[in-house]
């Protein structure tokens, strides 16, 4: 059993030098990544109960970020002090996340590797699902792999799109045909889930949610910003209990 799906990582694999190209293919990720880094730093330390005077807030704390890609939440996070690892099924992305931590002075363990391949061996205290379990083969699979590989206590951000009339036209229509702005084929609407169906999945895990959190765009100021409408995407946050 696996939980990787193959065409989905020739599509990104496709596309992997472009990873810290603000302008290019990514460029949507990079508009969308300070909304997600805001949102998990936030929670994080309201959660550990971290000071914000602490100068490496999270250098007590082990993140896993599961289909890392070149690595545009790892680096963030290390930069926070938190001991940093990320996995990715495509092996191209892996090689760029490597270099760019270097160039940028990071030590972050990058693995050409999937949930379940890691097989417990080591637990986190934080798991970073962020835009990845749409795109996986196997999601029972999957959250199963990401309970063992967390802490008793331990947080996880699952951040994906919903699926709804509203997300087909804004993430599929308007995203990838109108506005160009992903590749067409990025993403299968049939594959997005909606928020009760993941918290039941979770739940069956023995996850606990949190908070379940929309992010919309606005297109007056162009920017991300944190909302109660998970029509499209959204994220939860929850415990291993």
């Amino acid at each position: 059993m696996t939980t990787i799906n193959k065409e989905e990582i020739q599509k990104f694999s496709s596309l992997a030098n472009e990873w810290w190209d603000v302008k290019g293919k990514f460029k949507p990720l990079h508009m969308f990544n300070p909304i997600r880094i805001e949102y998990i730093n936030q929670m994080i330390r309201k959660y550990f109960k971290i000071s914000d005077k602490e100068i490496d807030p999270f250098k007590n704390l082990k993140i896993l970020d599961i289909g890392c890609g070149g690595g545009l939440i790892s680096e963030p996070m290390a930069r926070l002090g938190a001991k940093v690892t990320g996995i990715d099924a495509s092996e191209k992305n892996i090689y760029v996340a490597k270099i760019h931590s270097k160039k940028s002075n990071l030590e972050i363990n990058y693995l050409n590797s999937s949930p379940e391949k890691l097989n417990g061996r080591e637990e986190f205290d934080i798991i970073l699902n962020l835009e990845i379990i749409e795109h996986v083969e196997d999601v029972e699979l999957y959250l199963k792999s990401c309970s063992k590989l967390l802490k008793k206590d331990g947080i996880m951000f699952t951040a994906t799109l919903n699926r709804t009339i509203t997300s087909y036209l804004k993430a599929i229509i308007g995203a990838e045909y109108i506005l160009r702005w992903l590749p067409i084929g990025t993403h299968d609407w049939n594959k997005f889930i909606r928020p009760e169906e993941l918290e039941k999945k979770l739940s069956s895990e023995n996850f606990k949610t949190i908070e379940v959190k929309g992010l919309v765009f606005n297109p007056l100021s162009n920017k991300w910003k944190k909302s109660n409408n998970l029509s499209v995407n959204y994220i939860i946050c929850s415990t291993k209990s």
